[in-house]
């Protein structure tokens, strides 16, 4: 007998099982998913040859060889999928089949429960796991139909905390807004917020991520323990920070890369060393090369004001090439930024075209501020995120939280909405006062542009006016 003939009965078994789920797979694929579960057309053969499926698509890399292999025939979102299954896929599939806890699977597997998480996780990205539509969401029926804006601006799939873990700073920046002393945050107390973070993104059907922030988040003394304790339960980091070492950057590597690491420049070097101390230009640039070097992805970040506003396209030309991302947030008067000058709102339109210009032909250059689509939506461009993905994302896709447990809307103005040592996030998130700062402005409220907009809170509470009932300053819509 030939070696191909030996395996022939088994391909037969596969293409018979592909026929009847193609003649009866797809309609059992239900339209609304409540909660995690196996794709009820999965279908799991276990055959005596490896590497069929693969002949079946005829994209054969390897021959066939004998020995158990279990393939997953399912139903995706447009396709029939034929794929062999690895332990990982067959650990999901046990884990739903006799509902089974992550926590109970991870202690029988001995592992961290974010590796169960990831495994499920990576079910559903493949398709034969099939998980509900994101929680963290906007009724686009509140909004004013205007400018159609695209449906994945009213969905987040990823929910941010972002973690001021410490006051301590090495740089005393001065539009700095919050130099206040507050409590440490102790180790447990950061783990306790980092269980209770996984929780509410289970809950809601997201993915969590933590973007440490401070101070400098590095001078935490227990920085690292919760870096991988983040990591260990299956959330997305990443690090709001100042220039660190090689063997600081490689340490935290050797946890997990960070999905970017954003530091800040506030003009050429001459204005930037006024407002960040001497050398601090030279040492950003130096870093820079290092994220490079280690394939972190990295993002720049600016302050506008009246005295950088022209030194922001030659900053952005300057750094062509040495950072992934450069873009901007406009001055928020809090704190000790209130001492410096913000751009004449009546500059500012044309400042946003000369920048939009700019990013024709400079790649580092991305968006940010929401205000920018307005002038998208003057030249009939498609809208981009806005601040946070979701316009003003303030209590909606993100929370800022302070060393004390304090929880705030948003960490550029004073926004208390809880604290997270006598309330879980999920009872904060859906509090009132969260409502109201993910609600906005009323000034906003038929404005076409709202769900990628809404001014930033933060500028119109430095102007001293009424966030909840007033506009941005620096908004140059015609009023309706």
């Amino acid at each position: 007998m030939s070696s191909s003939s030996s395996y022939i009965a088994e391909l037969n078994i596969l293409k018979l099982a592909v026929a009847e789920i193609k003649q009866h797979g797809s309609k059992q694929r239900p339209d609304k998913i409540e909660k995690l579960c196996l794709n009820p057309t999965l279908q799991l053969l276990k055959l005596g040859w490896r590497n069929l499926p693969a002949l079946l698509q005829e994209r054969q890399t390897a021959a066939p060889v004998p020995g158990d292999e279990y393939v997953l025939l399912y139903y995706g979102e447009d396709a029939l999928k034929v794929e062999s299954a690895d332990a990982n896929d067959l650990l999901a599939i046990k884990i739903m089949a006799e509902d089974i806890s992550r926590e109970d699977a991870a202690r029988e597997g001995g592992v961290v429960v974010g590796v169960i998480d990831q495994i499920l996780a990576t079910a559903v990205q493949r398709g034969f796991l099939l998980a509900p539509e994101s929680k963290i969401r906007r009724d686009p029926k509140k909004f004013p139909p205007g400018q159609k804006i695209p449906a994945e601006f009213f969905i987040a799939p990823i929910f941010t905390l972002q973690w001021h873990i410490t006051q301590t700073c090495d740089l005393h920046c001065k539009h700095c807004y919050d130099r206040s002393t507050r409590t440490p945050l102790e180790l447990e107390q950061g783990l306790h917020i980092l269980d209770d973070l996984r929780r509410f993104c289970l809950v809601h059907n997201v993915r969590g991520q933590v973007s440490f922030s401070g101070g400098n988040p590095l001078l935490y003394p227990h920085f690292f323990e919760l870096y991988q304790a983040a990591v260990d339960r299956n959330l997305q980091v990443a690090i709001l920070g100042n220039p660190a070492s090689r063997a600081i950057m490689e340490k935290i590597i050797a946890i997990k890369r960070p999905a970017y690491y954003q530091v800040s420049l506030e003009g050429l070097e001459e204005h930037n060393d006024f407002i960040r101390g001497a050398g601090h230009f030279k040492r950003i640039i130096k870093f820079l090369a290092l994220l490079k070097e280690l394939k972190i992805y990295s993002m720049v970040m600016l302050t506008l004001t009246r005295d950088n506003m022209a030194q922001v396209i030659p900053l952005a030309a300057e750094l062509s090439g040495q950072s992934d991302e450069f873009t901007y947030n406009r001055l928020a008067m809090v704190g000790e930024g209130a001492a410096l000058l913000s751009v004449k709102p009546e500059e500012y339109s044309a400042f946003v075209e000369e920048y939009l210009a700019a990013a024709q032909t400079n790649p580092v250059i991305s968006f940010k501020d929401n205000l920018l689509n307005i002038s998208r939506r003057q030249h009939a461009q498609a809208p981009f995120g806005g601040c946070a993905g979701y316009g003003c994302g303030a209590a909606f896709n993100f929370v800022s939280v302070l060393p004390d447990g304090e929880v705030h809307a948003c960490r550029k103005l004073p926004s208390y909405i809880g604290n997270i040592f006598r309330q879980s996030i999920n009872e904060i998130y859906h509090g009132e006062s969260a409502r109201r700062y993910r609600t906005g402005t009323s000034a906003c409220a038929t404005c076409d542009i709202r769900p990628v907009c809404g001014g930033c809170l933060a500028v119109t509470h430095g102007f001293g006016l009424n966030i909840f009932q007033d506009k941005d300053p620096y908004c140059w819509l015609a009023p309706d």
